[in-house]
């Protein structure tokens, strides 16, 4: 009996290789487990943004809030001031206008453009001299507070602000000044000038310019500093310090202009026109005067101590400390205000005073 052979023979799970690299396992579980941490993880982070979503982040820094919200009341009150700025000057310079081109209103029948406009100057000219005949004093006082108001105008454009962006309360302070103050003191001075120095002679005149510049002008320059002051609301004491330390630089600012113009003044101009020809000038020295009066103020102000709910609490201390340095270089004096005004004015004054004198 032939012993029967059972031939056994396992298949190998795996095929044998040299490389483990290449081992592949029958089974694809271990993908399917991967595949599915993975969607769980993904499944994860999605579950969390959406949480990130929905919570409200809460900070405590409300700067940028602050300084956004000022910003747009800023610009809001800056465009309401330029408009209120731009009529004013609209209807007082279309008042001034009409009142010159209209002088002779009552006879314009028949009379063409070219008439009016060659007649006008010399018809204005008749109605003041009349109104000087009539009420001396109230037409001088009318002219100075005009002066003053436009003077303190370009004196704010010549400290670089816009020019529709001029401060209403401190030029009506400095016109008011002009009008109650300068015109009828300056009237009542020149009569009291001719008083004092009756003669005709030619030595008369830099004798009057002499006790002008001294004399008068220290007190003319002393009262307008100190009623400016006290329309601010300044205490006795600050506007007596501040007087103080610009007694002098006032003084010898107005020794640059002054001179020159007043060998017109004394020697050609008649005693009734005399403060319409200073008046003139005064355009230039108001910018001088009102400039010096109101930047210690304004620079006490703009470097007090801020208030919590103002955009300055965010302005660097670097950028105050520069503002502070710019206003305390920066100097002005006749020939730079000439300048921006008029460039030949002091040049056509020398030459007046050349011609006449």
């Amino acid at each position: 009996m032939a012993a029967a052979s059972i031939n056994t023979s396992f298949k190998p799970l795996y095929k044998p290789t040299k490389d483990f690299k290449s081992f592949v396992p029958i089974s694809p579980t271990p993908k399917l487990l991967t595949k599915s941490r993975n969607l769980a993880g993904a499944g994860a982070v999605k579950a969390v943004a959406k949480e990130q979503d929905v919570i409200p982040v809460k900070s405590d820094d409300v700067i940028d809030h602050q300084v956004g919200n000022l910003i747009s009341e800023t610009s809001v009150e800056k465009l309401m001031d330029r408009g209120i700025n731009a009529a004013i000057v609209l209807a007082a310079g279309t008042f001034g206008i009409t009142k010159m081109l209209t002088i002779d209103y009552d006879y314009w029948h028949g009379w063409t453009l070219f008439e009016i406009l060659r007649y006008a100057p010399q018809h204005n000219w008749s109605a003041y001299e009349e109104a000087l005949k009539q009420n001396p004093l109230l037409a001088k006082m009318i002219i100075s507070g005009v002066v003053y108001s436009i003077g303190d105008w370009i004196a704010q454009c010549c400290e670089g602000k816009p020019l529709l962006e001029f401060d209403r309360t401190r030029m009506f302070r400095s016109g008011l000044v002009g009008f109650t103050l300068h015109g009828s003191l300056s009237h009542y001075y020149y009569y009291f000038c001719e008083a004092l120095f009756p003669f005709q002679d030619w030595w008369v005149v830099p004798v009057k310019v002499a006790f002008d510049q001294t004399a008068w002008a220290a007190v003319w320059n002393s009262i307008y500093f100190v009623v400016v002051a006290l329309l601010r609301f300044e205490s006795p004491l600050t506007i007596f310090n501040e007087l103080k330390a610009t007694f002098f630089p006032m003084l010898t600012a107005g020794w640059k202009l002054w001179p020159f113009a007043h060998i017109i003044t004394y020697g050609v101009v008649p005693i009734e026109q005399r403060l319409l020809w200073v008046d003139c000038v005064e355009l230039i020295w108001v910018t001088i005067l009102s400039t010096l009066s109101n930047e210690k103020s304004e620079a006490r102000i703009s470097d007090a101590p801020a208030d919590p709910n103002t955009i300055s609490d965010f302005e660097p201390s670097e950028v105050r400390k520069n503002r502070k340095n710019e206003r305390k270089n920066r100097t002005i004096s006749p020939l730079s205000v000439i300048k921006m005004v008029n460039p030949h004015l002091l040049k056509g004054v020398w030459n007046l005073s050349v011609i006449f004198v």
